[in-house]
């Protein structure tokens, strides 16, 4: 059986990570953009991490450009961009595709186990976003207006289990 410890991905500072080290944590896996609609959710992302992270919670943010090339900058920028505009503290990782042929593994996978709404698998635009388990299984799909705050039962529910 699959489960998000079985794959791997860069970082924004270009280091390769086993998603196998966040075994036993819960993990909320966004794509996110630096100049999108729902950019701000980055503090609410942030929120979350600093309430929750000592307790077992690790946010990823997976920059995509898909959308309205609403994240065109390099690593580098994107990063840069994240931490003095909205202070993010949280582990970002390098850009990728979410869709297609050329999306990255873990996005196959993720698409696969939690459908959005009406059974699509595409991501339909950026900050949707998967709540997976301490096993390593998805829970649950978010779609990109769902605010982080609004997770926070959700996490809670994953956090205790």
């Amino acid at each position: 059986m699959t489960t998000v410890h079985d794959f791997e991905a860069r970082t924004i500072g270009g280091e390769t990570v086993s998603l196998a080290g966040y075994r036993g944590q819960v993990l909320l896996i966004v794509n996110t953009a630096s100049a999108c609609g729902f950019t701000p959710q980055f503090g609410g992302l942030e929120a979350l991490w600093k309430a929750y992270g000592d307790k077992g919670l690790a946010v990823l943010g997976f920059p995509s450009n898909e959308f309205g090339a609403q994240d065109p900058g390099s690593n580098e920028e994107i990063a840069s961009f994240c931490r003095v505009n909205h202070g993010v503290s949280f582990p970002m990782m390098a850009k990728i595709e979410v869709n297609g042929a050329r999306a990255h593994p873990l996005y196959q996978w993720l698409t696969q186990e939690a459908r959005g709404l009406l059974g699509t698998r595409a991501i339909k635009w950026n900050f949707t976003k998967f709540l997976v388990g301490k096993d390593g299984r998805v829970i649950r799909r978010y779609a990109p207006a769902d605010k982080p705050e609004s997770l926070k039962k959700d996490i809670e529910a994953a956090l205790a289990a």
